[in-house]
């Protein structure tokens, strides 16, 4: 019982197993980052080139965040950040699509 009053000491405020990983956490919040501004952008037709280049990069950067993962709470902001992201790509994509009609 004693190691349940112990407190943790990792180095990083999302790792549950009491390690460092910073090259997830930098995927995740990367990948909240562009899946934020997709799905903010998504819903304004001006601004379809940005909704569905900043959804694609948050797609693939959380992509290989999750295969890189070690803990839950990297994955459960990972899918928060995949979902808007592919909100985001998605809908950007309906409004004109990633190239916007320059070809």
């Amino acid at each position: 019982m004693t190691q349940a009053l112990r407190p943790t000491t990792g180095g990083s405020l999302f790792a549950t197993d009491g390690k460092s990983h910073p090259l997830q956490d930098t995927l995740m919040v990367v990948t909240l980052a562009l899946g934020l501004t997709a799905f903010i952008t998504c819903f304004f037709g001006s601004l379809h080139l940005l909704a569905s280049w900043a959804g694609l990069a948050g797609i693939l950067t959380g992509a290989y965040g999750q295969w890189i993962s070690e803990t839950t709470r990297e994955r459960f902001g990972l899918i928060l950040g995949l979902g808007a992201s592919g909100i985001g790509f998605f809908l950007g994509m309906a409004n004109g699509g990633l190239f916007g009609g320059l070809l």
